[in-house]
């Protein structure tokens, strides 16, 4: 039986500059048909990773693979079927949007060319294409840069921040058109340091800190990693604090001004409701809360070295990063061979 070839595999990936060490042993398993965010603050060595990835830099150690292939080792011939643009894509401002993927169209070779419609279509940029890139707004730059990305019918796309700088308008757009490619069977791989941005796109991540990988598993086993919390108001909190106090099975219990809050698990929570009815406490409401990455985030981040309860992803376990294409990077950082 043949080894699966994933979309991106990354084993022990190191770069260093002078003293810093920017990515530090990253390993990473994107497979296909998934949209992985890669998250971390900024700094955290994301666009490093991604620059190895693509071949664009070199690893002081570790390897990285594009299904199955070695862009260090095989140049642009290991790009195939991958696109994307690290940082921000550029291009000839002089010139109109579809002048400019026409260029790139000529740089790709083969049937490039005729999928221009269809590229500036699937970015909303079709009455627009005739128009110097010069007079358009960030957020059609950003669109652009993916219409010329797809130019290349890519299976792998990876996009490095690709709503910094955008209005909520521009953001919405954004994560639209991720949606849309994910669910034409596109992998996606997106850098991000925006929580929203991850939990609203991605089925799996890795959270980077300081060039470390601190967690990489599913988004719903992280966010089930800490437990499930209840938010629970009463006709008289006191003594429903009381009856939690002395009931097994419930931990962590917080009161503040709109109620209290405690970790159980659902069977707990049914006994429970019995108990306080019991007690003479009536129930206003009792409602899951379950934890937002953003506070799984800080609490990854602000203090890597404690690990955190165990999901089916790995917290609190350092690993490598990733690398980044190395084919010809025309008009900017963007993927060509």
């Amino acid at each position: 039986m043949s080894a699966v070839v994933h979309p991106i595999e990354a084993r022990g990936l190191v770069k260093r500059y002078d003293h810093i060490t920017a990515v530090d042993h990253v390993d990473l398993t994107v497979e296909a048909g998934t949209v992985y965010g890669y998250l971390g603050p900024n700094g955290a060595g994301k666009t490093t990773s991604l620059r190895m990835l693509l071949g664009l830099i070199r690893p002081d150690e570790g390897s990285a693979r594009l299904f199955g292939r070695d862009p260090i080792e095989e140049g642009a011939a290991a790009l195939e079927g991958v696109a994307g643009f690290v940082e921000a894509p550029r291009f000839y401002p002089y010139l109109s949007a579809r002048r400019n993927l026409e260029l790139m169209a000529t740089l790709d070779g083969g049937d490039a060319g005729d999928r221009i419609d269809d590229a500036l279509a699937t970015v909303d940029l079709t009455e627009r294409e005739d128009d110097k890139v010069k007079g358009y707004s960030h957020g059609m730059r950003q669109r652009l840069g993916i219409a010329a990305a797809l130019l290349r019918d890519p299976r792998l796309l990876l996009l490095d921040e690709p709503t910094t700088g955008l209005d909520p308008a521009g953001m919405r757009d954004m994560r639209q058109l991720v949606r849309r490619l994910a669910a034409d069977g596109i992998t996606v791989m997106l850098s991000s340091h925006l929580m929203t941005e991850v939990e609203e796109l991605c089925d799996r991540l890795a959270i980077v800190r300081s060039g470390r990988v601190i967690y990489e598993g599913g988004l719903t086993e992280l966010l089930r990693s800490t437990g499930q919390r209840y938010r629970l108001r009463t006709t008289d909190d006191r003594r429903a604090a009381e009856v939690l106090a002395h009931q097994g099975g419930v931990g962590e219990v917080e009161q503040g001004e709109d109620g209290l809050s405690f970790a159980a698990d659902e069977g707990i929570v049914a006994e429970l409701s019995i108990a306080l009815v019991e007690s003479g406490v009536g129930l206003t409401a009792l409602v899951p809360a379950a934890a937002s990455l953003e506070d799984l985030f800080f609490e990854l981040t602000e203090d890597a070295a404690e690990p955190s309860p165990s999901g089916s992803g790995s917290v609190g376990r350092t690993r490598p990063e990733a690398r980044s294409s190395g084919g010809a990077a025309a008009l900017g950082e963007q993927v060509r061979s």
